[in-house]
């Protein structure tokens, strides 16, 4: 793999910090080095240690995804993102079950500065867990509504599981940006996920990113996971 390809699948590659303190995030990123240059924060991390550890990593070069899932009425919403705008994160996550009025405040909150990524169906989620919390649908039908949704609302990428994330690429068209969780290596444990996918499908399926967090961060040598996590990245490009 060329350096300038390293390079772009790289960034395409977004780790979970999916840790209980600044601490423990802090050695996995020296694990790591330079071979990742992004990193989500989420809930269990940001409660933990609030805004320092997003700065933190911001100030050591990183890029912060932070993954919060924000889901609150429009006014709150709005102040929530811009507080991680200050905190020099480039991502965020809003729930886009709370609506357009929702997704609108978050995008002109953002004012370009950071992205504003709708989620649209939670990946432990299966079609059996849909109809008990009241959804018509299957899980591609609300991703599918959720996308919509986000798109006309001018969010700049949508959160969805592989399974979906095909027939979402193929309503959106190219060029609206998907980050799929929930990606599980070959061989590796599904944990506590309904709907996951190895690296090659959902690059193949049309994910402009993708989130690895304990298939990398538990991995007995996190450096080979990576690696080997970008050459499946890249072969699902070539088989494109």
């Amino acid at each position: 793999m060329s350096l300038r390809a390293l390079q772009e699948f790289r960034e395409r590659l977004i780790v979970a910090l999916d840790v209980p303190n600044s601490s423990a995030a802090q050695r996995v990123v020296q694990q790591l080095g330079e071979s990742v240059s992004t990193y989500k924060v989420g809930l269990q991390l940001f409660t933990a240690e609030g805004p320092a550890v997003v700065r933190e990593l911001v100030a050591a070069g990183r890029t912060v995804f932070l993954d919060l899932k924000i889901h609150d009425i429009p006014n709150t919403v709005a102040h929530a993102v811009k507080s991680a705008v200050d905190s020099g994160a480039k991502m965020l996550t809003v729930h886009a079950s709370g609506g357009a009025g929702v997704l609108r405040a978050a995008v002109e909150a953002a004012n370009h500065r950071l992205s504003i990524l709708a989620v649209t169906v939670l990946t432990s989620l299966n079609d059996e867990d849909m109809q008990e919390i009241g959804f018509a649908g299957t899980t591609v039908d609300e991703a599918l509504r959720m996308a919509a949704l986000a798109r006309s609302t001018g969010c700049d990428a949508v959160v969805t599981s592989a399974r979906e994330v095909g027939a979402v690429r193929r309503m959106l068209g190219e060029g609206f940006g998907i980050v799929v969780p929930g990606i599980r290596p070959l061989g590796a444990s599904q944990d506590d996920q309904s709907r996951v996918a190895t690296p090659a499908q959902a690059i193949q399926a049309g994910a402009t990113q993708i989130v690895v967090g304990r298939p990398i961060t538990r991995a007995a040598d996190p450096i080979q996971a990576v690696n080997a996590i970008l050459e499946e990245m890249a072969g699902a490009v070539v088989g494109r």
